[in-house]
């Protein structure tokens, strides 16, 4: 199984940071390769709820998320799968003095599987993963910045 981790910080509390990161109507802006969101499903963001949604035609697919486990203010655990992998993301809410500390990460596996699977992972796959939970950890923020309105205010 691989893993892959993307950790930043934001200015402002963890209301506002967790509020913005449940918001499905958001997440085309900021979730790296979502094209659509198709549905939520259930107590969407708690546990037992899901998210069906699209990436765009060089994506993913079809991906759906399954809540394990959520804690307010804390962060979730989800079971996510597509037609490539299946795994756990988790994020993670803390409070630190310049904010809030989100750290994402995805542990995952690979459907299709070789010999060479370990070292493709290990020198390609991990990093294309970690470099996406940055990028959509860098739109996250842009997007917690839009909903402030102007001068960054709430």
């Amino acid at each position: 199984m691989g893993a892959a981790r993307a950790i930043r910080t934001f200015p402002g509390s963890v209301a506002e940071v967790e509020r913005c990161w449940y918001d499905t109507s958001r997440w085309a802006s900021w979730v790296d390769g979502l094209d659509r969101v198709v549905a939520t499903a259930g107590s969407w963001p708690q546990v037992g709820g899901g998210v069906t949604w699209e990436s765009g035609p060089a994506g993913r697919g079809r991906v759906a998320e399954r809540v394990l486990a959520y804690g307010p203010g804390e962060g979730q655990a989800v079971d996510v799968s597509d037609d490539s992998v299946t795994g756990r993301q988790t994020v993670a809410f803390a409070v630190v003095p310049a904010g809030v500390q989100v750290t994402l990460e995805l542990e995952y596996r690979l459907h299709r599987r070789s010999p060479l699977t370990p070292v493709l992972d290990a020198l390609f796959i991990r990093r294309q993963m970690t470099q996406s939970l940055d990028r959509t950890l860098a739109r996250f923020e842009a997007c917690l910045r839009a909903g402030r309105g102007p001068a960054g205010l709430p």
